[in-house]
């Protein structure tokens, strides 16, 4: 079965491929069970292992085994990593990237990211993302926030635009913004064992 090119980076084959590599180039030096990856992909495990085996062919990534446990991690000795790094980052990066860097900040009730990060990673058509936009509901010390902002848009290198908004205006429908934003595709960020 042919898969479509994903929309937020048509370059690669598929969306499956682009979530594994971002988990991946995350934390280059971090390995990873193909068993998490799958895990983050939302694939099963041997459509995980299949990409995870183009990738070592490619010298994308390099893999060993401890037991029957393949670790894998990304290759950074392949000259084309830093560009391909740069690519999957700024295409798929994003959930990991803004919940690093915002995770653990007192005060957030949920990070979510939205617009058009959002809606192409939803499958919906449209012009490459620009920006990432991050909503964060709760009260947090918004110095914190947005210098957390500034660090993911760094990491990125894409413009990362943080709106703060408490859980009683998030819940206000009748507010045009969180109407909006309500309308439109979420990638919710928060884990259950967040704050």
């Amino acid at each position: 079965m042919k898969v479509a090119a994903p929309f937020l980076a048509p370059l690669l084959r598929s969306d499956t491929q682009g979530r594994i590599l971002a988990e991946v180039f995350h934390d280059p030096e971090r390995e990873h069970s193909v068993t998490s990856l799958a895990d983050h992909a939302t694939t099963s495990l041997p459509t995980a292992a299949r990409e995870l085996d183009r990738a070592e062919a490619a010298q994308i990534v390099t893999s060993r085994r401890v037991g029957n446990t393949r670790l894998v991690k990304a290759d950074t000795s392949n000259p084309l990593y830093s560009a391909l790094r740069d690519i999957v980052m700024a295409t798929y990066g994003p959930p990991a990237v803004v919940l690093g860097e915002l995770g653990e900040l007192p005060g957030i009730e949920h990070l979510y990211l939205f617009g058009s990060w959002a809606a192409r990673y939803h499958g919906e058509a449209g012009r490459a993302p620009n920006d990432i936009d991050v909503l964060v509901i709760g009260t947090p010390d918004r110095d914190q926030v947005y210098e957390a902002g500034e660090r993911a848009e760094k990491r990125l290198r894409l413009p990362v635009q943080v709106t703060i908004r408490s859980a009683e205006q998030w819940a206000r429908i009748d507010d045009p913004f969180v109407a909006e934003v309500r309308r439109r595709p979420l990638v919710s960020l928060w884990r259950e064992t967040g704050p």
